[in-house]
């Protein structure tokens, strides 16, 4: 019994060091190391500086320090106008640090992350969209699938092995 015991032990402190590896966080990165990581998701610390938002509702946080020109700043934050209710309101982080959790994404000749829930500032993931392309041509009134799948068609509605039409003769007795 004590051998079992001791193997049991040395397991537990085999596994200990990978359990503490992955429990870790994962430090996040400045904006200007954001343009390394397009297409990744990541962590990105930033201090907000500004909250700006557009005639047709899109915000974006300005990362960029107030001195920096327009086409020198590489990064931003940017929130649709379809994602309010889910953001919420951005002021409050104007002169605060903030930590934001998505996927850096290459727009208009410089990177950014699109912020679209409340959650992403708490390390979450960003709101679910689902791809528009699959479901196009697709009506609900409709009894047919959404996605036009060639093994749910009908192959020409008969028989393959053997029409009809393709009768063989019989030979005479």
């Amino acid at each position: 019994m004590p051998l079992r015991q001791l193997r049991r032990l040395a397991l537990l402190i085999a596994c200990t060091p990978a359990l503490a590896i992955a429990a870790r966080e994962k430090p996040c990165i400045s904006a200007e190391e954001a343009a390394k990581f397009v297409n990744k998701d990541v962590c990105v610390s930033a201090h907000v500086y500004d909250v700006v938002e557009l005639p047709n509702g899109t915000r974006f946080l300005d990362v960029c320090t107030p001195g920096t020109p327009d086409e020198r700043c590489l990064f931003t934050i940017v929130s649709l106008w379809e994602d309010r209710d889910e953001v919420g309101e951005l002021q409050k982080y104007r002169n605060a640090d903030v930590h934001v959790r998505g996927v850096v994404r290459p727009m208009h000749g410089r990177t950014g992350m699109l912020l679209s829930h409340a959650r992403q500032f708490s390390g979450g993931l960003p709101r679910f969209r689902p791809n528009s392309q699959l479901a196009r041509g697709f009506s609900a009134e409709e009894s047919r699938p959404a996605i036009g799948d060639p093994n749910l068609r009908s192959q020409g509605g008969r028989r393959a092995f053997m029409n009809s039409r393709d009768q063989e003769s019989r030979p005479a007795k």
